[in-house]
């Protein structure tokens, strides 16, 4: 008899797509492997500095939204609250007031991912990332 290969856990599967996300938004807005950072426009290398979120990570419809996210530095990030005001007028600009407002609405979405789409989104990040990465 075989044994089974067990499915990975939400959990798990959640952590493995946040990390692909970050390095992915991270990666995205790098310029030789420095970013800046979309609040208080320090610049420090891409691992020193954090995937931030317009909506909170809590709501799951734009956790892994890219237009939802920018590279912040750890202080604005986690003892700053992510800056939101300023990080939503910035958004603003550079996206357009509509396109902030859905993100607004999106967030309100119940979203229930089943482990297929987790893995979905894994490979489709790893992809990107590696487009941006591969010389």
């Amino acid at each position: 008899m075989k044994a089974s290969k067990k499915k990975p856990s939400k959990t798990v599967l959640v952590k493995k797509l946040d990390t692909v996300f970050s390095k992915y938004v991270r990666a995205l807005y790098s310029t030789d492997g420095m970013v800046e950072c979309y609040t208080c426009n320090c610049t420090k290398p891409i691992p020193e500095m954090h995937c931030g979120h317009f909506m909170s990570r809590r709501h799951y419809a734009t956790r892994w939204e890219v237009d939802n996210c920018r590279p912040q530095c750890v202080s604005c990030n986690m003892f700053n609250q992510g800056q939101q005001y300023i990080f939503g007028k910035r958004l603003e600009a550079e996206l357009g007031i509509g396109r902030v407002d859905q993100l607004r609405e999106l967030r309100h979405e119940i979203m229930k991912y089943k482990t297929g789409d987790y893995l979905d989104m894994i490979d489709s990040f790893t992809s990107l990332l590696d487009a941006l990465t591969t010389p």
